[in-house]
């Protein structure tokens, strides 16, 4: 899959959950929703492009802090 297809839908995401009330639970339902729907080589593909320093300044800030706080969670084995 394209990264830039992946960052799009993460960014989609963070902006369904940013608009909940409780920060805290949004960046959880980020995070979550990224473990239980993605399959771990989209994961993996967003994840590597983040280390690589190109996908950061690209997401939003709220996926960005959900993969920053659960990234033990969301990296495949």
């Amino acid at each position: 899959m394209h990264v830039e297809s992946l960052i799009r839908m993460a960014n989609q995401i963070g902006a369904f959950f940013e608009a909940m009330p409780d920060h805290a639970e949004a960046v959880d339902g980020v995070a979550n929703h990224l473990k239980k729907f993605w399959e771990p080589r989209m994961r993996r593909e967003l994840l590597a492009e983040i280390d690589g320093g190109d996908a950061g300044p690209q997401l939003k800030g709220i996926v960005m802090e959900a993969i920053n706080l659960h990234r033990a969670s969301l990296t495949p084995h």
